[in-house]
């Protein structure tokens, strides 16, 4: 449910590089694809979740985390 997904932000190519590298957190779920540059990374507001956020491949990250930021 949306109520679930937190802030969303929209990451560019260096960016996205760090997040996945070495500036990630081993408990985050990453549904990413290697040949894909960019993506979103998204927080979970769940409680009884221990990920932290979801960090997910997009060709147009900008449009969805403008989305899901509503």
């Amino acid at each position: 449910e949306k109520k679930y997904i937190g802030h969303c932000e929209n990451l560019d190519t260096p960016s996205f590089k760090l997040v996945r590298g070495r500036n990630a957190d081993p408990a985050a779920y990453l549904g990413i694809r290697f040949w894909q540059p960019t993506g979103i990374k998204m927080g979970v507001n769940d409680s009884r979740d221990s990920t932290p956020y979801w960090l997910v491949t997009s060709k147009r990250g900008q449009e969805l985390t403008a989305l899901l930021n509503r």
